[in-house]
């Protein structure tokens, strides 16, 4: 599959796009108002940090695409679960393609530069149809240690994928029920739920957009990744895209003191507490100097 075929819509995936567009529909009911209550609203905000910092960003991202930290085996596949939930991919649909982006950054092979255009960096590129990439020999290609378990294999089923999103879905539909009848239902679902997960998946698709189009470069790294204060601030610190793409495996991109990454301090607590081991750090910025420091004592 050719970019330009697929950003002609030659090749549409067309149960992604139907996704998508759902999800927005739904998403836009939140404009009713017998649908609004500050609780509905104050669920989806903390739905927005806790879903996509503990599955996403930590659970997706640092620990099974980049390895930059053991946990124990229930607390993996826990985490991994909640980046169900966001409704994006099953893991190692998600560690494969984000391997692939850090393989060929902004260069041919990238799934989802911006290169190709602003829109299909943040979201084109999922519309396409792109079995090289969605392929069950790609998977094993790019996340071999991922498709290696069964567990996650299984987490690679459509069906699987949307029981558990449904599920997670019904949990909201109970607790708002509880709460506030059939009003408070819709409402919970509706922002606590659909919207929540639009907003996911945009401040999630803006790291790869918005950070490699507009922000500043600390290191040469070879491509157009950028540390962008607005995403990092959105997104737990995965927006200090530069300093990531500089050290992918490092668990931290804080490398400036104003660098501040909200994920790395839920790593260092997991750690303090034991539930965290072999974690990696930057071997430059604020941690070259402070590790200097302790070999000077």
């Amino acid at each position: 599959m050719t970019l330009a075929a697929a950003r002609k819509g030659l090749l549409m995936n067309v149960r992604y796009t139907l996704a998508i567009v759902i999800f927005h529909l739904l998403a836009l009911l939140a404009c009713v108002p017998a649908l609004f209550s500050w609780s509905a609203v104050a669920t989806c905000l903390l739905g927005v940090s806790c879903y996509g910092t503990l599955g996403l960003d930590l659970g997706y991202h640092r620990l099974l695409a980049h390895r930059s930290l053991c946990v124990p085996r229930w607390l993996e596949r826990l985490l991994a679960l909640v980046g169900v939930c966001c409704f994006q991919d099953g893991p190692a649909g998600w560690v494969a393609a984000h391997r692939l982006h850090h393989q060929h950054s902004d260069h041919a092979g990238d799934p989802h530069t911006p290169r190709g255009g602003f829109w299909w960096s943040h979201v084109g590129w999922l519309l396409a149809s792109n079995p090289q990439l969605r392929a069950l020999d790609a998977l094993a290609h790019y996340a071999p240690d991922v498709v290696a378990e069964r567990f996650y294999r299984r987490l690679q089923s459509a069906p699987r994928l949307l029981a558990i999103y449904i599920a997670h879905a019904a949990l909201y539909v109970v607790a708002g029920w509880l709460w506030g009848g059939l009003s408070g239902a819709l409402g919970l679902v509706v922002w606590g739920v659909f919207l929540r997960t639009v907003l996911v998946w945009h401040i999630s698709w803006s790291i790869n957009s918005l950070t490699h189009v507009w922000g500043y470069q600390t290191y040469g790294t070879g491509d157009d990744s950028r540390n962008n204060p607005l995403v990092a601030l959105l997104s737990s610190g995965e927006g200090w895209h530069n300093n990531h793409h500089a050290e992918p495996a490092s668990a931290s991109n804080w490398h400036r003191w104003w660098e501040f990454d909200p994920c790395y301090l839920l790593i260092a607590l997991l750690e303090l507490v034991g539930l965290a081991w072999n974690v990696k750090r930057p071997r430059s910025g604020l941690w070259r100097k402070w590790a200097l420091e302790r070999e000077q004592q």
